[in-house]
């Protein structure tokens, strides 16, 4: 694969994963509005929100057997236009069975979409030979507060949902469906050239299967990962769903300032990212794990113990700034574990991000209800700092690239 073709499969791929942010920031922060819209009571609509997770584990669940057939950019090709097609379908209706089919639509094609994007971070990050994983879920993080910014100024004028999301949808999808033009599989290309040199009989038999024979992925090696996994994101569920209201009732915040932990740990987010793989280049994956897990044990810690709004303040930065680099070089991990079959394990791995974001909240709330907040926040540090067990298997740059296949090339491609 030549080098210009990787970096415009590195740029075409950020657009996607800034893109995917935009459009999720725009559902989940509107979501009042649309239980305006629809008229759905505050006990239907749990139904609603744990749906869509649900859903797209499914749908990262097909994934896996699609890209047997297929290349991932193949299914993110298409899986992204059906993400944003399905947010302006939720905008634009007027009944509850509307809402539901647009959501339904949004679960599958979301948990495609992020394992189909996953699969081609990590093929492309295997061919650069050195971290980019961190950038690409950079460009999501500024996606978020690009999408959250918009989502704010609807609110703020009154606009429908169908007036703040179609704008929107009509830059994005024509800009997502250009970009996907220079996708870059580089594993598929690999493979390609492998099954080259198979004998005739063979390779024709496998091109009528469809693909090159690849490894099972043994699930006890990845559970790790996938406990890491399930604990990043009950620790992100966490922030996005209780910031608010733990400033505001129990550390006696004004209602403007309870809006600050989660804007403080956006930005966090996407400055820990922006320069999350240089540190990964510097001091291995390994390190950089278990840093980011100390210091978002940390912060839960300091959320827990805080006596004011300012030093719960300071705790969400902390979550922000540690949690940022665990789902990135977690996806990053499993590549490197299973080299020969690492779309398959990017694919189950995927499906936790939805257990612990279908875990997090309500565990806490129900801890919060049951015991208290601040003992709830305890919880998911204890769960953050599990990682720390686990950090080895994040491996190191330059040994989890073994098991017979050759070393992924270094390019100087910026």
């Amino acid at each position: 694969m030549t080098d210009a073709r990787l970096r415009h499969g590195r740029l075409s791929l950020a657009l996607s994963f800034f893109v995917q942010g935009v459009t999720f920031a725009l559902l989940v922060t509107r979501i009042p509005a649309i239980q305006d819209r629809y008229g759905i009571s505050d006990a239907l609509l749990p139904v609603f929100l744990a749906a869509v997770p649900v859903l797209a584990g499914v749908g990262s669940v097909v994934t896996e057997k699609l890209v047997a057939r297929v290349r991932p950019g193949v299914v993110l090709r298409w899986a992204q236009p059906v993400v944003l097609l399905a947010l302006l379908g939720a905008g634009a209706g007027g009944e509850v069975w509307q809402l539901g089919i647009a959501l339904a639509a949004f679960g599958l094609s979301v948990g495609a979409l992020d394992a189909s994007m996953n699969m081609l971070g990590v093929s492309l990050q295997r061919a650069y030979g050195r971290s980019i994983m961190l950038g690409f879920h950079a460009a999501y993080s500024l996606g978020g507060i690009a999408g959250a910014s918009l989502a704010w100024a609807g609110a703020h004028w009154d606009l429908s949902l169908l007036v703040s999301y179609l704008p929107v949808v009509a830059v994005l999808l024509p800009a997502a469906l250009i970009g996907s033009r220079w996708y870059a599989d580089a594993d598929s290309a690999a493979d390609a050239d492998r099954a080259a040199d198979i004998d005739r009989t063979d390779a024709g038999r496998e091109g009528a299967a469809g693909a090159v024979s690849r490894p099972p992925v043994a699930f006890k090696l990845l559970l790790p990962l996938c406990l890491v996994m399930a604990f990043a994101y009950i620790g992100d569920s966490t922030v996005s769903n209780w910031s608010a209201k733990y400033l505001q009732d129990v550390l006696g915040s004004s209602e403007e300032l309870a809006t600050v932990p989660y804007n403080a740990y956006m930005v966090t987010t996407l400055l820990g990212r922006a320069v999350g793989d240089l540190g990964v280049r510097r001091f291995g994956p390994v390190a950089v794990v278990r840093c980011g897990s100390l210091l978002a044990g940390a912060g839960f810690a300091v959320v827990a113990l805080a006596s004011g709004a300012w030093m719960g303040i300071l705790g969400f930065t902390m979550l922000g700034l540690g949690l940022c680099v665990i789902v990135p070089q977690t996806f990053a991990a499993a590549g490197r574990l299973f080299p020969a079959s690492s779309d398959t394990a990017v694919a189950r791995l995927n499906i936790f991000n939805y257990v612990g974001f279908l875990i997090g909240s309500p565990l806490v709330g129900a801890l919060g209800d049951l015991w208290s907040y601040r003992g709830a926040m305890l919880v998911p540090m204890v769960m953050v700092l599990v990682t720390l067990a686990y950090a080895h298997s994040f491996g190191t740059d330059q040994d989890r690239y073994g098991g017979g296949h050759e070393r992924p090339r270094t390019v100087d491609v910026g």
